[in-house]
């Protein structure tokens, strides 16, 4: 295809997920409302005749003239760009295609296949643990001080700790990749088990700001299973290319096993005369040589 038939398809392409994304995201200025009071149920706000004194309760405001309109942009805009992913990712993905081998494109399709739903179920997991992220958090507040907290800065605290979550979850499928195109065995993945486990708890104790460990294990647990899960399936990866290929897990600097025992060679006579099992020699030669 020329140069120019490729670039007319990108924008082509382009211009269809721009067009899915700006749909969604006017969809999303009118639920606007909706869309705030959902990812803000998190924060105890306080009710009325309640103050927010100490940790009890939160006042969710906007500190600037401006804060109300850039919020609700942001917000449309990222749920534009979230919910209309399907779009634009299987137009990224139908430019790409056509390039890509037959393993190639059965390896994406598996990938996207199992990325999606482990992104997602570490964005719900997530969404649970916020309550109790954001009440700890607030019980920090010393009594004789409210809580007023910027709509803004609670929208940028959910989605990320949404985005986080997710992807840690794709930590695995990571490690299965990696596999697959054999940069990584699994024997050697096994062999970090303790240091992988060690550190994924940490990461779950830091970006979880709880003072007890439910939000941790919550985050580490599911993690640390995943890691297994890829480690078996990349044993099994091992053993499936070692039968086919018994070399393959040599190092560079070892030799593999040669058969060196001499195999009887037949080599066809030179002449037609000399296949013949009757013939005449002089002096010990064939009579034809």
């Amino acid at each position: 295809m020329p140069l120019g038939e490729h670039l007319r398809e990108l924008r082509n392409r382009l211009a269809k997920g721009l067009l899915a994304i700006v749909a969604v995201t006017i969809v999303a200025l009118v639920y606007s409302q909706d869309l705030m009071q959902f990812l803000t149920k998190s924060v105890p706000t306080c009710g009325p005749g309640v103050s927010s004194d100490g940790g009890n309760c939160a006042i969710v405001s906007f500190n600037t003239l401006m804060a109300p309109f850039s919020t609700t942009i942001q917000l449309s805009l990222t749920t534009g760009l979230v919910v209309a992913s399907p779009v634009w990712l299987y137009q990224l993905w139908a430019f790409v295609a056509p390039g890509l081998h037959r393993n190639e494109k059965k390896y994406t399709y598996a990938f996207v296949g199992a990325a999606v739903p482990l992104f997602s179920a570490g964005a719900y997991l997530a969404y649970l643990i916020l309550p109790i992220s954001v009440k700890v958090l607030i019980s920090l507040t010393p009594e004789g001080s409210a809580n007023i907290l910027s709509l803004g800065d609670v929208l940028d605290f959910t989605l990320r700790m949404v985005l986080v979550f997710g992807l840690a979850f794709e930590l695995p499928l990571v490690l299965v990749m990696l596999n697959l195109t054999g940069l990584l065995t699994g024997r050697r993945m096994l062999g970090w088990w303790r240091a992988v486990i060690m550190g994924v708890f940490v990461f779950g104790a830091v970006i979880t700001p709880t003072t007890d460990p439910v939000g941790m294990i919550a985050l580490a647990g599911p993690i640390t299973v995943l890691y297994f899960m890829a480690v078996g399936f990349s044993l099994v990866n091992d053993m499936r290319r070692r039968r086919g290929n018994p070399d393959r897990g040599l190092a560079d600097d070892e030799a593999s096993e040669v058969d060196l025992r001499p195999e009887p060679v037949s080599a066809p006579l030179a002449l037609p005369e000399q296949s013949s099992p009757e013939r005449d020699r002089v002096n010990g030669y064939d009579d034809v040589t």
